[in-house]
C-alpha cells in the first residue's frame, strides 16, 4: 500500500539511548498480557500483535535510565494503555456506541483510588483487570498530590476517548486549536509525564507543580508526542480506522492544502513545541526554582523529570521509526528523519527508515552509533535553525499599514444597556479620580499613560453595555471600571517596565497587587500607584458580597492576568514572536478572558456546581468563546501593535512568523481560526449542552442557569464586536494622535524586513558576511 506522503525531517536534537533491560522486559509484559488475558482469545491481539508492536522497545527508548523492574512496570503500564486504545475502537468506535462507552468508562475510576485502603471493585474485562494490578503496583510509593495527578491524567486520557468517538458520529474534524488541547488529553502524554516522574523516581515538587513553567513544559512534552504520533499513524488513523482525530487531517482541511503540504506543517508545528520546551526550560526552571527556594534535592528532582521529558521525546522517535503499528518506510528504505540512531549499547535491532545514515549495527558498534547521532544532531538543528532564528528576528515597529481584516463570522446580534451614557460618565469621573488620567512619579512619559480625550476614543462603557446588556447600573459601571483597570494595566507594563534591564521591578510590581486583593475582604495598604488604586477600589466593590470560594477563584483569574503581562514582557526583552500554541493559550488571560467571563458568573450563586463549571463542553464553550474574542482583538489592533506600539503579541503576526507569509495571508489564516472556534461553539450550545443536562440531571433551575450563561457568552462576543467596531482605540486617524512619534513619514511605505540600526548608530547598514555575526547581535536581539 503506498504512503500518502513522504515523512518530514524531524527536529531530534538529542540522540536516543536504549535501556540495557530491554530483552527482560519483553520477557515480562508478554507474561503479564498473556495473565492479564489479553492476548489469546481476547479478539483484540494476538501475541504476534504484541511482538510487532513491540512496546518493550518503547519504553526501553523513552526510558533508558530505568531499573529492570522499573522499566518492565512501564511497559506494562504502556501495553494496558495501547490495549485499552484498540478495545476501545474495536467495542465502541466501529459500532459509535456512545451509551456503552459512557458506562464502559464511568466504571474504570473505582480502579484508581487515592486513597489506597479504598476498596475496588471485580474487574469484568481485560482493561479492568490491568488497571486494577497496575494502580495497586505504582501508586504506594508517589505522594497524595501525585497520586491525584496520576489518577486524573487516567482519567482524562479514557474519557475523553467520547470526544473522538462524538466527532466520529458526527462526520466532524476539529478546528486546530480545539484539536490540539482536546489531542493531549485523549492522547495521554501528560498521563506519560507523570510516569517519567514514577521511572526517574524524581516527583516534582508541589509548590511548582501547577505552576506556568512546568504546565509549559508538560503541555510542549504532550504536544510533541502527540504531533509526532499523527505523522506517522495518518495512515494506519484514516486508512483503517476512520479516525478523524489527526493532526495532518486536521490541517488538511483547515488550510485547504494536499496531505503533504498538511504533514510538512505539523512537522513545523511539532518542530516550534519542541523549541517551546527548550526555551522554556532554559529560561524559566531556574528563575521558578529559586523564586520558590527550592532544595538542592529538590531542583534535582526537577532537573531530573525535565531530562526525562527529553529522553521520551528522542527515544519516542525512535521507536515510532520501527514499530509495524505505524507508517514509517521502514519496508521501502524512506528516509525519515534528521537523526541519527541510537547511541546506547545493547542495540539487537537495525535501524529502519534511516536512509543512508543507518550504517553498522549489532555488538560493538556503538562508538558508529554515536556518530551517527551526532551527524543526525547536527543535521536537525542546522535543517530548523532558519525557523527558530525567525521568531527572534523581527523588526519593531515596522511600517504595515492599514491591512484589511478578514471576513469572520457573528450570528448574535448585539443589545446594549440602556446605561450606557450614564456609565460614559461614572468611568470618566472614576478614572481620573484613580489618577489614570494624570501624570504618576517616575512615568517616563510626560503627561502619564492616558488622558481624557484617550479614555473617551476607547469607550470601555460601550464594550460593557454590549457584554452585559440586562445588567443594572452599579453593575455596569463595575463592568465598565474592570475593562478600564485591566486595559490600562496591559498598557502600563511594557511602558513602565519594558525599559528596564531586568524583571525585577515588574516582579515586584505584581506581587504587590495581591495586597489589595485579600480574601477576607478586609483593609487594604496605601496604594502607591494608580493601578493599585483602582485594583483596591474594584476588589472591594466586586469581592466583597462573594463567597470565600468564589472569592478565591476570581482572584486566580486577576493573577493569571497580571502574570501574563510579565510573559509579554519577557518575550518583548527577546524580541521573540511566540511559539503559535503558546500564544493562544497565554492569548486568553493577557485578553482577561477569565475575568470578564468571571463578572458573567456572579449572578449564578450556587445555582450551578463547581462540576458542571469544569465538565468538558463548558470549559470548551467558554474556550472557543475566549478565543474567537482575543482572535477579534488581534485583527483590530494588528496595526497599533505591531507599527505604533513595537509588539509582538498578535496573533497575525504569530501566524505570519509561523507560516512565512505576509499579513494578508496571516489575517486570512486568523480569519479562519475565528471562524472554526464560532462553528465548535455553536456546536457545543447545539449538541452537547442539552446531553450534560441529562448526564448531571440538571433540574430547571440548573438548566435555564447554563442556558443563561451560553447566552451570556453570545453577548459578550456580540458585544466585543459591537465594541470594537464603535470605539476609536485601533482607527489610523486616532493612532496618529496618540502615537505621533511612531506614525509613518510623509509618503512612507512598509518597511522591509530588516532590523533599524540602533538609534545614534551611524546610518549605513550592519556589516554583513563571514566573521561579521556578532556585530549584529543587538538586532537579532531586538536592540533599536
Amino acid at each position: 500500500m503506498p504512503q500518502p506522503f513522504e515523512l518530514p525531517q524531524f527536529y531530534v536534537p538529542y540522540p536516543a539511548r536504549l535501556n540495557p533491560h530491554l530483552e527482560g522486559a519483553r520477557v515480562h509484559t508478554k507474561a503479564w498480557a498473556r495473565e492479564m488475558n489479553m492476548l489469546e482469545g481476547s479478539g483484540i491481539w494476538e501475541e504476534s500483535d504484541l511482538d510487532s508492536h513491540d512496546y518493550a522497545l518503547l519504553c526501553a527508548y523513552t526510558h533508558p535510565d530505568a531499573s529492570g523492574p522499573e522499566l518492565d512496570l512501564v511497559t506494562d503500564w504502556y501495553v494496558w494503555v495501547f490495549f485499552f486504545d484498540d478495545h476501545f475502537l474495536d467495542i465502541f468506535k466501529r459500532s459509535q456506541d456512545m451509551a456503552g462507552a459512557k458506562v464502559y468508562l464511568d466504571r474504570l475510576p473505582a480502579f484508581m483510588p487515592v486513597d489506597l485502603a479504598a476498596p475496588v471493585p471485580e474487574p469484568t474485562n481485560q482493561v479492568e483487570a490491568g488497571l486494577a494490578d497496575l494502580w495497586a503496583r505504582t501508586v504506594p510509593t508517589m505522594s497524595e498530590r501525585w497520586r491525584r495527578r496520576f489518577a486524573e491524567n487516567t482519567r482524562s486520557l479514557l474519557e475523553e476517548s467520547l470526544w473522538e468517538l462524538d466527532n466520529i458520529s458526527a462526520g466532524r474534524v476539529s478546528n486546530p486549536i480545539e484539536y490540539i488541547e482536546m489531542r493531549r488529553k485523549v492522547g495521554g502524554a501528560p498521563w506519560s509525564a507523570n510516569l517519567i516522574e514514577h521511572a526517574a523516581g524524581a516527583e516534582v515538587p508541589a509548590v511548582i507543580a501547577a505552576s506556568r513553567p512546568m504546565q509549559v513544559l508538560r503541555d510542549a512534552f504532550a504536544d510533541g508526542v502527540h504531533l509526532r504520533n499523527d505523522l506517522f499513524s495518518y495512515q494506519r488513523e484514516t486508512e483503517q480506522e476512520g479516525e478523524l482525530a489527526n493532526a495532518v487531517l486536521v490541517l488538511e482541511r483547515f488550510l485547504g492544502v494536499s496531505t503533504q503540504e498538511a504533514a510538512d506543517r505539523v512537522n513545523q508545528l511539532l518542530t516550534s513545541r519542541l523549541q517551546q520546551f527548550e526555551h522554556t526550560a532554559f529560561t524559566e526552571v531556574e528563575p521558578l526554582a529559586d523564586r520558590h527556594a527550592l532544595g538542592p534535592a529538590e531542583r534535582r528532582d526537577v532537573l531530573a523529570y525535565v531530562k526525562g521529558l527529553q529522553d521520551w521525546q528522542s527515544g519516542g522517535h525512535e521507536w515510532h521509526m520501527r514499530s509495524s503499528r505505524y507508517m514509517n518506510g521502514a519496508g521501502d528504505g524512506a528516509a525519515g528523519a534528521v537523526t541519527g540512531g541510537p547511541a546506547g549499547a545493547g542495540e539487537q535491532d537495525a535501524p529502519r527508515g534511516l536512509g543512508g545514515l543507518a550504517g553498522p549495527t549489532g555488538l560493538g558498534t556503538s562508538a558508529a552509533g554515536l556518530g551517527r547521532s551526532a551527524a543526525g544532531v547536527l543535521g536537525s538543528l542546522a535543517a530548523t535553525m532558519p525557523q527558530r532564528l525567525r521568531s527572534f528576528s523581527h523588526p519593531p515597529h515596522r511600517q504595515v499599514g492599514a491591512v484589511p481584516p478578514p471576513e469572520f463570522p457573528m450570528p448574535f446580534e448585539t443589545r446594549l444597556s440602556p446605561h450606557l451614557d450614564a456609565s460614559r460618565a461614572h468611568n470618566g469621573e472614576w478614572s481620573k479620580r484613580m489618577g489614570m488620567l494624570d501624570p504618576e512619579p517616575g512615568f517616563p512619559l510626560p503627561g502619564g499613560l492616558w488622558d481624557a480625550g484617550k479614555l473617551a476614543d476607547y469607550d470601555f462603557a460601550l464594550c460593557a453595555a454590549g457584554i452585559h446588556p440586562d445588567a443594572d447600573p452599579d453593575s455596569l459601571d463595575l463592568t465598565t471600571d474592570w475593562l478600564a483597570w485591566g486595559t490600562y494595566g496591559d498598557d502600563y507594563y511594557p511602558l513602565v517596565f519594558g525599559r528596564a534591564p531586568d524583571l525585577v521591578a515588574a516582579r515586584h510590581a505584581t506581587d504587590r497587587l495581591a495586597l489589595f486583593m485579600p480574601l477576607d475582604a478586609g483593609p487594604v495598604l496605601q496604594p502607591l500607584t494608580a493601578l493599585e488604586k483602582g485594583l483596591a477600589d474594584l476588589w472591594q466593590r466586586t469581592a466583597g458580597p462573594m463567597a470565600p470560594d468564589a472569592r478565591r477563584d476570581f482572584r486566580a483569574t486577576i493573577e493569571e492576568m497580571t502574570e501574563s503581562w510579565l510573559w509579554e514582557l519577557a518575550n518583548q526583552k527577546q524580541n521573540r514572536v511566540p511559539d503559535p500554541v503558546d500564544y493562544i493559550e497565554m492569548r486568553r488571560k493577557t485578553f482577561g478572558s477569565d475575568l470578564t467571563m468571571s463578572l458573567s458568573r456572579i449572578g449564578h450563586g450556587g445555582t450551578l456546581s463547581p462540576e458542571v463549571y469544569r465538565s468538558r463542553p463548558v470549559r470548551a464553550m467558554e474556550s472557543a468563546a475566549a478565543d474567537y474574542a482575543c482572535l477579534l482583538n488581534d485583527v483590530f489592533s494588528y496595526q497599533k501593535e505591531i507599527q505604533f506600539e513595537g509588539e509582538i503579541h498578535n496573533a497575525v503576526l504569530v501566524v505570519q512568523n509561523f507560516l512565512d507569509c505576509g499579513p494578508e495571508e496571516g489575517m486570512r489564516v486568523v480569519g479562519g481560526l475565528m471562524a472554526g472556534r464560532m462553528a465548535e461553539f455553536q456546536y457545543i450550545t447545539e449538541t452537547q449542552l442539552p446531553a450534560l443536562f441529562e448526564e448531571f440531571q440538571l433540574d430547571q433551575g440548573a438548566r435555564q442557569a447554563l442556558e443563561g450563561y451560553a447566552q451570556e457568552l453570545r453577548d459578550w462576543m456580540a458585544g466585543i464586536v459591537t465594541w470594537h467596531r464603535g470605539c476609536h482605540r485601533y482607527e489610523e486617524e486616532a493612532l496618529l494622535r496618540h502615537f505621533p512619534s511612531a506614525g509613518p513619514a510623509v509618503g512612507a511605505t512598509a518597511a522591509p524586513a530588516v532590523p533599524a540600526p540602533p538609534a545614534g548608530g551611524p546610518s549605513w547598514g550592519s556589516p554583513a558576511g563571514l566573521g561579521t555575526s556578532a556585530a549584529r547581535l543587538p538586532e537579532l536581539l531586538g536592540r533599536r
